[in-house]
């Protein structure tokens, strides 16, 4: 029997890629990676510790190298940081190595799902997260979707029920195996 596609999850922060992921991974029996915390594993520091020394360059290049590190996997899914799209080789790494899914979400569930996570470097110090969101977001989204192959908007329905409709929603789009 053929292995799963990988799936990739992208979105911006606070989209539940991570939690999303996870029952994903669960629903399809494949292992789930999340690149910023295998970044934050191989390194040893988080990823605020990252961009304080290094700037978000520097965290783009280690980001970079795990992206092609990681879509070497099999029968995973990956939850991906919001701003792995920046660069065209992660996108095209994504794209040409399984299946691309946006979680959409709204700026509203965005500023309520990361209002008390302190490890998000792109939020610290803002004086208006608001503003903050929106500017990454208009962005960012057209990079998203240029690569999506499933665009699914989030709600206010449980992690398991979305993760379920993701699942049927790529068997009826026939992605391979999935």
């Amino acid at each position: 029997m053929a292995a799963n596609p990988n799936i990739y999850l992208i979105g911006p922060m606070g989209a539940g890629k991570t939690t999303v992921g996870r029952r994903i991974a669960e629903i399809k029996g494949m292992q789930f990676i999340d690149s910023d915390q295998e970044i934050e594993k191989r390194t040893g520091v988080d990823i605020s510790f990252i961009f304080d020394m290094e700037g978000e360059d520097g965290f783009r290049k280690r980001e970079s190298d795990m992206i092609t590190t990681l879509v070497n996997e099999t029968n995973t899914v990956m939850a991906t940081g919001g701003g792995v799209i920046l660069e065209s080789a992660n996108r095209d790494l994504l794209s040409a190595r399984g299946v691309v899914v946006y979680l959409e979400t709204s700026l509203e569930q965005q500023l309520a799902r990361t209002r008390n996570n302190r490890n998000r470097p792109l939020l610290e110090g803002s004086d208006d997260v608001e503003a903050t969101l929106t500017q990454l977001m208009e962005e960012r989204d057209p990079l998203y979707r240029s690569i999506a192959d499933l665009t699914v908007k989030t709600g206010d329905q449980p992690a398991r029920r979305l993760a379920r409709e993701i699942v049927e929603r790529l068997e009826s789009i026939g992605t391979a195996e999935i």
